[in-house]
Order: structure tokens, then C-alpha cells, then sequence
């Protein structure tokens, strides 16, 4: 597989019209940062001690200094980490360690997070486990129904819409389900030979999945079988490890794999639907754990320490800046452009010493 490259002309060109820097530090948190998400003008942050926490972003940007910030607004719930969030509208979606999923309320002009439900629902289980046939060993011994995962859910995406949310979860399952009523609409056992630690959902309905199997698969739906029902319609093989983070471009024509190997593989979608690869990002010197991307910009955070932001000209991608300032692991990235300048876009990254950084990433080639 080629590295992705272009000529060192090229190169130094795009070197010579950013910058970056490390706009603040923020060290509230007791325990490592597991996850990240953007809604509004909020930060979330979920730690590996059940802790959710909430901030104003505009804060968060203005502070300009290392301090131990007090968050605006902090939930504990549930047993162990929070391993990852998304925001649809006002709800923020949180996946944890204890096989379980929450929905909270955002509320902004309180400024707070309230509960909503956990998934499965009370009624969605009372539901599944009246009825034999909607139970599945999960043990030599035991039974479950299909609608509990029964390991940690390691990862979750929603539909373009919003009207969907996958989960993945350890016990190799991957679920469907509905952000309107929170029912469970459907559950792939055995998705993947292995934990499966990411997902991601494509603007034109393909989900893919990875797993520490080393394999990337390709879910979509099929008319004749239901709406709403996914069907693996292929496999992507090139790790030569466990895959910890999936990334889509906003138009879902690029995949963007990170895996224990080092590596982010970088995927297209050809003229006829299939997925094929392009080529490989090395810089990292261990494990990818997270990926983001925005516009032609693609962030990854590794076990080395370190964020490297990539960027795409005509396929081509270059390293464009080594952020450097953690004291662990990069557990957790999200990526959004400056809404103050437009030339500009801000990195949040947690990690392994429990913090959070804000860093503001000037790019002034087009």
C-alpha cells in the first residue's frame, strides 16, 4: 500500500501558511478523559471515573491559560468510563463501561443535563423478555435478550438525520436504535470476530464498524428486508492490528482508520459503492487511538502522546502540525472550525493525564 505523499516543494508551502498553539489547559478532571463531544455551544467530557462534564465553549476559549476549571455542569452516573457521546438536537447520547446507554436532556438556558433514559428501556426489555424467541445465549448457562449489549459499549454514531443511533460494544454486537422513542430496532450478533471499539455512519447510510479483529465491515441497508435493517455488504482488510477509531469525511466518499499498528488508512469510495484503499498516514510512533475530521482536515490522537493534524490536497496528505503537550495517551479528539475566524478551527483533546486541551490551529492555504 503507498504512503500518501506529494513533492517536498508542495509541502513546504503548505508548512509556511499555518500555525498553532495551545490556547488552554484545562485540569478539572480526577481520573483520565475517555470521551469528547461538541453540541452547541457546550463542551462534554466523560471520564473513566462515570463523570460527565459540561462547559460553555466560549469559556473554555477565552481563558487563554492553564487553570483547574470548574465545569458548568457535572453528572456522575452509571459504573466506570464513559466511552463516548454524541449530540443530536437537544440530547446528548452517552455510551458506558457498564454495558448500558443514557440519554440526557440538554437544557441550555439552565445550563445542566437531565436524565432521560437508559437503554434498553424498562418497557423494551419487559417487552423482549416475554416473548422466547427474542432470547439469546449469551452464556453456557445464561440467557439474555437481544436488546442488552453484555460488555462495555465502546463506541456510538447516528444517522445523518439523527433518527437512528448505532451502538458497538465489546460483546461483538452491533444495535440500532431509535432516538424518538429509544426502541431497539435491531441487534447484529456476532458482527465482527472480535470487541468491536468503533463506529461510524456515512451521509449516505453505510455504517462501518471496526474491531481489534483487524477488519473494518461495511453495513447498509437493504429495501427488500426493512427500512431501517443493515446488511454486511463487505469487509476491509489492510491493519495488521486491532482498529481503535473510525472517521468519515463529511460527504462519506473517505474512511479514515486508525489501528494499534501506528497507521490511519485512508479509504475511498469508488464509483460503484465499493470501498477501497488509497493508501497510509505514518508518523505516529504507537497506537492510533482517535480520529476526527473536518472539512479537508484530518486529526488523530495516539498513545504516543502526540496529535498530528493531516491535511488533503487532491488525495495527497501531508502532515501539517505536531501538537505536543499532553503527559499520556490521547484518548479523545473532536475537531470544529472557529466560528470567530473562518480561517481558524480549534482541536479539543483529552488524555491519559487527565486533561483537556484547547488548541486553536490557523490554516491560510485554500
Amino acid at each position: 500500500m503507498s504512503h500518501l505523499a506529494s513533492s517536498s516543494q508542495h509541502h513546504s508551502t503548505l508548512h509556511s501558511c499555518y500555525l498553532h498553539h495551545c490556547i488552554a489547559t484545562i485540569e478539572g478532571h480526577n481520573c483520565y478523559v475517555s470521551s469528547l463531544a461538541i453540541g452547541g455551544h457546550f463542551l462534554f467530557a466523560g471520564s473513566s471515573d462515570k463523570e460527565i462534564r459540561l462547559w460553555n465553549l466560549n469559556g473554555l476559549i477565552s481563558s487563554h491559560a492553564e487553570q483547574e476549571s470548574i465545569a458548568d455542569a457535572m453528572v456522575v452516573t452509571g459504573n466506570g468510563a464513559v466511552k463516548s457521546m454524541v449530540v443530536s438536537s437537544d440530547k446528548l447520547f452517552t455510551a458506558h463501561q457498564d454495558h448500558k446507554i443514557r440519554v440526557w436532556k440538554i437544557s441550555s438556558h439552565e445550563t445542566k443535563l437531565t436524565h432521560l433514559a437508559t437503554l434498553p428501556t424498562l418497557g423494551d426489555r419487559a417487552l423482549k423478555l416475554l416473548i422466547p424467541k427474542h432470547h439469546v445465549q449469551v452464556r453456557r448457562h445464561k440467557k439474555s435478550t437481544w436488546v442488552h449489549h453484555l460488555d462495555t459499549v465502546s463506541a456510538l454514531a447516528l444517522s445523518n438525520d439523527g433518527s437512528l443511533l448505532y451502538s458497538v460494544s465489546w460483546d461483538r454486537t452491533l444495535k440500532i436504535w431509535q432516538t424518538s422513542d429509544f426502541k431497539c430496532l435491531q441487534s447484529v450478533a456476532n458482527a465482527h470476530d472480535d470487541a468491536i471499539n468503533a463506529v461510524a455512519s456515512s451521509s449516505n447510510g453505510d455504517v462501518y464498524t471496526g474491531s481489534a479483529d483487524k477488519k473494518i465491515r461495511v453495513w447498509r441497508k437493504m429495501p427488500p428486508e426493512g427500512t431501517d435493517v443493515l446488511t454486511l455488504v463487505s469487509t476491509l482488510e489492510k491493519h495488521k492490528s486491532g482498529i481503535n477509531a473510525l472517521a468519515l469525511s463529511s460527504d462519506g466518499n473517505m474512511l479514515y482508520s486508525g489501528a494499534s499498528d501506528r497507521s490511519i488508512v485512508v479509504w475511498e469510495k469508488n464509483g460503484g459503492g465499493s470501498t477501497v484503499a488509497m493508501g497510509t498516514l505514518r508518523g505516529h510512533k504507537k497506537a492510533i487511538l482517535c480520529l476526527t475530521v473536518v472539512s479537508d482536515l484530518v486529526c488523530s490522537g495516539s498513545a504516543d502522546e502526540t496529535i498530528r493534524l493531516w491535511r488533503g490536497v487532491d488525495k495527497c496528505y501531508f502532515c501539517l502540525a505536531l501538537l505536543e503537550g499532553h503527559n499520556g495517551p490521547v484518548k479523545c479528539l473532536t475537531l470544529a472550525k472557529d466560528e470567530d475566524d473562518p480561517s481558524s478551527y480549534l482541536i479539543y483533546s483529552g488524555g491519559l493525564d487527565c486533561h483537556i486541551k484547547v488548541w486553536r490551529i490557523f490554516v491560510g492555504c485554500n
